[in-house]
């Protein structure tokens, strides 16, 4: 994903020069744009040929919002990033439902966990720390959404998401 966000950084580049970031910056940013797009076509195509196209996109959706306020673990590299995040956003809805009793547990999980490690931002993020409240009560807040609206996929992306954001490692 570097070699191809580094030759279109390049490409752009070079037809302005004078108009443009720094290399750097605009691979960074089209790194992040094509593991996004990644992630999305290959669930896509994945949900669409398994036939569980709308759970998997559901996953996803539910997963990514929480992540991008919650923050969590990341993985070292980009393809790495885009396996992991298909595989359970296609998986995950496929194979596993809740009952309504695990659900519950799930989303007391999920909400425990937020209310104990949330937001746990990537240390590359900029985020200011008088922000870190806000973002730790809209985490609760989406994860508490599942007690009404009571569905497996939601529950099992705010669980699985949760999980991302626990310290395992001493800092």
């Amino acid at each position: 994903m570097n070699l191809i966000a580094n030759r279109i950084a390049a490409t752009i580049k070079k037809a302005n020069p004078e108009e443009t970031h720094s290399l750097e910056i605009m691979q960074y940013a089209l790194v992040i744009i094509l593991n996004t797009l990644s992630i999305v076509l290959l669930t896509f195509g994945i949900g669409l040929i398994t036939g569980n196209l709308v759970d998997s996109l559901s996953f996803l959706f539910c997963f990514s919002t929480l992540r991008f306020l919650s923050g969590g673990f990341h993985l070292a590299k980009s393809r790495d990033c885009i396996i992991v995040s298909v595989l359970i956003s296609t998986v995950i809805p496929h194979f596993f439902i809740l009952t309504e009793h695990w659900l519950l547990i799930t989303n007391a999980l999920s909400v425990l966990i937020m209310l104990m490690f949330a937001p746990n931002p990537d240390r590359n993020a900029q985020i200011p720390k008088k922000f870190f409240p806000y973002l730790k009560v809209i985490s609760l807040v989406l994860v508490c959404t599942n007690f009404f609206l009571d569905s497996s996929v939601v529950g099992l992306a705010f669980f699985a998401q949760s999980v991302t954001i626990i310290p395992w490692k001493r800092r």
